[in-house]
């Protein structure tokens, strides 16, 4: 009978350190989660642009700077919480992660706004557009260029934009840090 006991306190006792890994580390799974995100959305917008002809207009590439700082941030946050940072180092990252994610929800809702009519959107790629007439050589090549207009949407889904769903995603990512960030702040 002691024997057995023996056996399942080395067998406890091997169980624990297998069960930890980034399930006990919050701020590896909360950066590794970004960076999956940012990741899959990245490769979405190239998909909507490259494969289905989905061309983005100059709001929807502004959004795409979020996910271009998130990705190799979280990256790194990840890396780091792996090896046992400081949290002061980990805190500021999901600082930067929660602020760039929050401005980016934001500038998706003023771009869903602007293709609702809600309000009026930049001048470059908004409001009418002025035609200047056949005249010259430049503006018949002006005449075969495609203008991706920032108030028009190529696609919905479920009665979203990808703006949108842009919305969606970067308030999920910054639910996600902000999880992060607390978590580092509770470590020890």
């Amino acid at each position: 009978m002691a024997s057995s006991t023996k056996e399942t306190n080395v067998t406890l006792a091997t169980a624990t350190p297998s069960r930890q890994g980034i399930a006990a580390n919050p701020a590896l799974l909360a950066a590794s989660a970004i960076a999956v995100i940012a990741a899959a959305t990245l490769a979405g917008a190239w998909f909507f642009q490259l494969v289905l002809d989905i061309r983005p207009c100059p709001l929807c590439l502004e959004q795409r700077y979020a996910y271009y700082l998130a990705l190799p941030l979280s990256a790194f946050l990840a890396y780091f919480a792996s090896r046992g940072a400081p949290r002061q180092v980990l805190m500021a990252g999901f600082v930067i992660l929660l602020l760039a994610t929050l401005a980016n929800a934001w500038l998706g809702g003023y771009h869903a706004g602007v293709e609702w009519q809600f309000w009026p959107g930049p001048t470059d790629c908004s409001g009418p557009l002025v035609d200047f007439g056949k005249a010259g050589n430049l503006l018949e090549q002006l005449d075969k260029v495609k203008v991706v207009r920032c108030d028009e949407v190529q696609w919905r889904f479920l009665g979203l934009s990808l703006a949108g769903y842009n919305v969606l995603i970067s308030l999920a990512m910054a639910a996600i840090a902000l999880w992060g960030f607390v978590a580092s702040a509770k470590r020890v």
